[in-house]
């Protein structure tokens, strides 16, 4: 193998490679809660609306959860998204339950001025429950470029605001999501999609508490006339605060 040249995309290859390889390698252990498993894409979509259907389904032990999103995007700007959705969710032989509902912004602070594109995500939640208070989640959302090789790289804080139920708590969580997707010129491309939450943001939990899923992913998109449809789906495989669970994921965006 030829040895590349120094170029700045190279450490940010390492960085998200190795990581995923940290992931891939944690071993799994031992009621499953809702994990992150949407990932946050940077695009410009300016003008563009979009009906968003999001779907996960995760066993773990014989137990069943799934959930699903459904919601409308627009494009604000060609730096602002902005997205409001509501999720029903449903676990082992119980019934499907409105959840929640949440507002999504995520701003472009770079386009393309620089090797790596940084864009600011927010989201905040409000429960149906309401003595659960509200959840917001904040952070950095990155993407690069290496020829026909996109990486992404996100680190989220999570946490929860005016909870009054008794198992409420107000620390700040960090959470994190990785993607690495190899664009083919066909309609399929292949990639591999991780996602973790590590407990505090300045007191990780044990290694074995801790929350790290990696696995296979395909995009794709098609035209129907003059609007588009995009769909992404991943099967992810590792632990879901401690308990070894296998979750399916999928996302569809009718682009209009």
């Amino acid at each position: 193998m030829i040895k590349p040249k120094y170029c700045p995309h190279c450490r940010v290859a390492r960085a998200a490679l190795a990581a995923m390889a940290l992931v891939a390698g944690a071993a799994p252990t031992s009621v499953m809660a809702e994990p992150g498993l949407y990932f946050v894409s940077l695009y410009d979509v300016e003008g563009q609306t979009s009906i968003d259907f999001k779907f996960w389904h995760a066993r773990s032990r014989g137990e069943k959860a799934s959930a699903a999103d459904v919601g409308i995007g627009y494009g604000v700007t060609g730096r602002w998204y902005t997205e409001l959705y509501g999720t029903w969710e449903k676990e082992s032989g119980g019934p499907t339950q409105f959840e929640e509902i949440a507002w999504q912004n995520d701003y472009m602070l770079t386009q393309g001025q620089y090797d790596i594109d940084l864009a600011l995500h927010t989201k905040i939640e409000r429960p149906q429950d309401r003595s659960e208070g509200y959840a917001l989640e904040w952070g950095p959302a990155m993407k690069t470029d290496i020829e026909r090789i996109q990486l992404n790289a996100n680190f989220f804080f999570q946490r929860n605001l005016r909870v009054r139920a008794p198992s409420g708590d107000s620390h700040t969580e960090l959470a994190y999501q990785l993607q690495i997707k190899y664009r083919t010129k066909s309609t399929v491309q292949p990639g591999i999609q991780a996602y973790g939450e590590v407990g505090q943001w300045n007191r990780w939990l044990p290694s074995h508490q801790q929350s790290h899923r990696v696995g296979p992913a395909l995009f794709g998109s098609s035209r129907v006339g003059k609007q588009e449809i995009k769909y992404e789906a991943a099967y992810l495989m590792g632990r879901n605060e401690g308990r070894a669970a296998n979750t399916f994921s999928m996302r569809a965006q009718y682009i209009f």
